[in-house]
């Protein structure tokens, strides 16, 4: 982990930290699984921790003061993954706008839905000219 993303991950709260280390992790590990085992870029856009791999499009995650009860994954906001993840998940998710999923910090996490996201924004390059991304 390059020592500012470290950082970043070092000054969330002690009650959110575990629950960032948690979606990096499951971010990395998509993110290899899509991409023969690469490793994603990992480093902050925004303030943000953000991770890329070579055939996706950028996934952000943060965790903010002003609403501490939740924490957020955020995609390119010009893409048509956030539009596609209403569709398919419209009752496991909440979203903001067409930019973020919201996680509950008190709610478990759907790994298997978000899982399914993150893989396909990973892949986006791949999967963009395809009727609702091939999901």
């Amino acid at each position: 982990m390059k020592p500012e993303v470290a950082q970043k991950f070092d000054n969330y709260p002690d009650g959110i930290k575990p629950k960032m280390l948690a979606l990096r992790q499951m971010i990395i590990d998509v993110a290899q699984q899509v991409d023969n085992g690469r490793q994603p870029e990992e480093s902050l856009k925004w303030g943000e921790p953000s991770y890329k791999s070579k055939k996706g499009s950028p996934v952000r995650i943060d965790w903010k003061t002003k609403a501490p009860e939740q924490y957020a994954v955020y995609f390119n906001c010009s893409t048509s993954l956030v539009g596609t993840f209403r569709i398919i998940y419209e009752d496991t998710f909440e979203f903001e706008g067409n930019r973020a999923i919201i996680l509950k910090l008190d709610q478990p996490v759907p790994e298997k839905a978000l899982r399914h996201c993150l893989e396909l924004a990973l892949n986006y390059h791949n999967i963009k000219h395809l009727p609702m991304l091939g999901a």
